[in-house]
């Protein structure tokens, strides 16, 4: 096998990476091809590229209309590229950077912009379309039947849902649940393009509003607007532009969607991607 060929397809490195700062919504003199183009822009001077270098864009979002892509790319410049808009809920973000990735590995492009973005409304999250099938209904079945349903946010509902099925199953506590949110809270301090960088105790946590099961306020995301990029590339390109000191190698990176087991089996667990996520993390190293 040729250096610059892996199992499946050729070397892919990520030699740029940009983001804005996580803000709460409400800016109206940020929209999102503002945010976007700031993180697409730091992501291509980050490795020293211009916008006419991209050969392909693959953009993600999901509170949008249709083509946002488009809209956010063209404030880098209109080169008549291939724009991919993607919307996959929470993996949205990764799975554009999962197409970028394919793109180049299946020598596809030579060059290619990831780009993630979001602009919010403020709250808790619902859905946009009441007139049609939700895309969650089958989620909503399984937590009616185990928990019920309460009139708290449906996402708290589901995991906070599951967190008292893993308290029941294997014993674990609110405390061990709390630590995982003082233990980000604790990150955030340390990132500047975090939305609340403030420190909380564990007691801080658990004793901050309860809004569904074990999961109180401070164990909850807030919505964002923000944006963030990567520039994805060939060995061949990492090689002609000397990016070898900067340039990180994508060894292995996959996906995998609901498995019968997450509405079959009456468990909140299987319910929010237990066995999914098994599975994609397995093929991962796998195929690392």
């Amino acid at each position: 096998m040729a250096a610059a060929e892996r199992a499946g397809g050729r070397r892919v490195f990520v030699v740029g990476v940009g983001m804005t700062k996580f803000v709460k919504p409400g800016d109206k003199k940020r929209d999102y091809p503002v945010l976007a183009k700031e993180a697409a822009t730091a992501a291509l001077q980050d490795c020293r590229m211009q916008y006419s270098d991209v050969e392909q864009a693959c953009c993600g979002y999901v509170y949008g209309d249709s083509t946002c892509g488009q809209r956010c790319v063209y404030e880098l410049g209109m080169t008549g590229i291939p724009v991919y808009n993607v919307n996959n809920n929470c993996s949205t973000g990764s799975t554009a950077l999962l197409l970028a990735k394919q793109l180049v590995e299946g020598g596809l492009a030579d060059v290619v912009l990831a780009l993630g973005f979001e602009k919010m409304d403020r709250g808790s999250l619902t859905s946009k379309y009441r007139d049609r099938a939700n895309p969650i209904e089958k989620h909503a079945k399984v937590l009616a039947a185990t928990h019920g349903l309460a009139p708290a946010p449906m996402a708290a509902q589901m995991f906070g849902a599951a967190g008292l099925e893993h308290m029941a199953k294997y014993g674990s506590t609110r405390e061990h649940l709390a630590k995982i949110a003082q233990k980000n809270h604790h990150h955030s301090v340390h990132n500047p393009n975090s939305q609340f960088r403030e420190d909380h105790t564990l007691e801080e946590v658990l004793e901050s509003p309860v809004v569904f099961g074990p999961l109180t306020k401070l164990q909850c995301c807030p919505t964002s607007d923000g944006a963030a990029a990567a520039v994805l590339v060939s060995e061949a390109v990492v090689r002609r532009l000397q990016l070898e000191a900067q340039a990180v190698e994508v060894l292995s990176m996959e996906m995998a969607t609901d498995l019968p087991s997450a509405f079959a089996d009456n468990s909140c667990i299987e319910m929010v991607g237990f066995s999914m996520t098994r599975k994609a993390a397995q093929q991962a190293f796998r195929r690392a």
